[in-house]
């Protein structure tokens, strides 16, 4: 068996976070391997190919990504101008991983990361194994691949949190599965235009993704005239900062985004029922759902329901791992207090790197969204922060891995999911939510002391 520094650092995913890491890894000359389960890279990033983000092409293009890029020909998009996922996908990571070449490999889903020969509770000989990374290709052969390290960034999008409020599968939400949907939809395609038009449909959530759902369901009611309604289901109440940022959010996309979900409510297109916390999914007579709270509430019937309360990591397959994570956010544990919507409720996010990050189990990083948890303040930026200072710690230069630098736009988002009681944060002034960004070094102090923290 190779030495473990003669072996390749696995990367899991191929999405934007993944392919970064890759790119700033063999910028460091570092043997590297990126395992993707989907056909293509930026599989998750289409399935949400309608979705225009709210950062600019400017803000999700990472710098050691771009010098592979460039001596390619590869035209670089407009900087002020916002994609869809779909162009994501097409101008930016396909090309990214077509230059990596066979260093990304498709289909091949990963089902289990360990230490060679060492399950989680063996101590013995630990640290000097190589971890060994569990794969099924697409036609279904079982491979092991000898990793030096392991950077898992695979997201969260494909476990999407369920209805109850509790965390769990609201009673009755899985046998509605038919009339349940967990993403934003494409009212593009025909199929789905035809599921939601002149129908009643509950979208449970309050961030990003149910603005655009009830922005795009109001667009619909105007198209196809009545009977398209969307009912918002909000587990606290309305306040100043329900909708966002606004015209102070320092992404502009996604305070404009905020204001359409607020004029389709306003318009009448949406009704919001606040307070409501879903226990329970039953079947009306007439085949209908009826969502029933806590309280006893039950909501007048709905054809459709559209559930977008967040995302959660998948943890299964890093089982045999020694990793030290927040018992509330699934974060890494040093990473969850700078991120965590209990406390920061503009949900302020400090630029972190591989202190922040790293493990008991040495060697292995969760990045990305991933990294995050279950905390839904992820900015692309951040993500090719992280990685550029693990890729740098993995190569040995300490001196540039813990100097993390990044400017952050203001979040706007505001009041975070622990604070669902409470319409707004008291203590949040009628200024808006953060002050100007600023440019934070990590690993030198205490980033609540900068200037332009929440």
């Amino acid at each position: 068996m190779l030495a473990p520094d003669q072996l390749p650092v696995v990367v899991i995913g191929a999405g934007p976070i993944g392919l970064a890491a890759a790119a700033h890894l063999v910028e460091r000359g570092l043997d590297t391997l990126v395992l993707e389960a989907g056909p293509v890279a930026g599989h998750a990033v289409r399935e949400w190919a309608h979705v225009r983000l709210f950062s600019t092409w400017g803000e999700l293009i990472d710098p050691a990504a771009e010098k592979l890029l460039a001596p390619t020909g590869w035209v670089r998009p407009d900087a002020s101008a916002y994609p869809t996922g779909g162009d994501w996908a097409e101008r930016y990571l396909q090309p990214l991983a077509d230059i990596l070449g066979d260093q990304v490999r498709y289909g091949a889903t990963v089902t289990g990361v360990a230490r060679a020969g060492r399950d989680r509770v063996v101590d013995s000989g630990r640290d000097e194994q190589p971890f060994t990374v569990h794969l099924r290709s697409a036609d279904g052969r079982e491979e092991r691949i000898a990793a030096r390290a392991v950077v898992d960034a695979s997201g969260t999008w494909s476990v999407p949190s369920p209805m109850g409020a509790d965390g769990l599968p609201a009673l009755g939400e899985k046998t509605a599965a038919d009339r349940v949907s967990y993403r934003v939809p494409d009212l593009d395609d025909p199929a789905v235009r035809a599921r939601y038009a002149g129908r009643r449909t509950a979208v449970v959530g309050s961030g990003a993704s149910a603005f655009t759902a009830l922005a795009l369901l109001a667009d619909l009611a105007k198209e196809e005239g009545g009977g398209t309604h969307a009912v918002w289901v909000l587990r606290r109440g309305i306040g100043a900062h329900t909708y966002g940022g606004g015209e102070a959010d320092q992404l502009p996309a996604r305070g404009a985004l905020g204001l359409r979900a607020k004029a389709a409510v306003e318009a009448g297109h949406a009704s919001a029922v606040t307070g409501f916390r879903t226990e329970a999914v039953e079947r009306a007579a007439d085949d209908r759902l009826v969502l029933v709270a806590q309280d006893g509430r039950r909501l007048d019937p709905v054809d459709e329901v559209i559930v977008l309360t967040g995302l959660r990591p998948d943890l299964s397959f890093l089982a045999e791992l020694r990793l030290g994570l927040d018992e509330r956010l699934q974060a890494p544990t040093a990473l969850a207090p700078l991120i965590d919507p209990n406390v920061h409720s503009c949900g302020t996010v400090y630029p972190h790197g591989v202190n922040e990050l790293s493990h008991p189990e040495q060697g292995v990083y969760l990045v990305g969204m991933k990294s995050y948890g279950r905390a839904p303040t992820f900015l692309a930026m951040t993500g090719y922060e992280q990685v550029r200072s693990v890729a740098a710690a993995l190569a040995g230069d300490q001196e540039a891995a813990e100097r993390v630098e990044l400017t952050l736009p203001e979040t706007g988002v505001c009041g975070g999911a622990g604070l669902f009681d409470e319409p707004d944060n008291p203590e949040q002034s009628d200024g808006g939510c953060c002050a100007a960004p600023a440019t934070l070094q990590i690993g030198t102090g205490n980033p609540g002391t900068a200037s332009g923290g929440c």
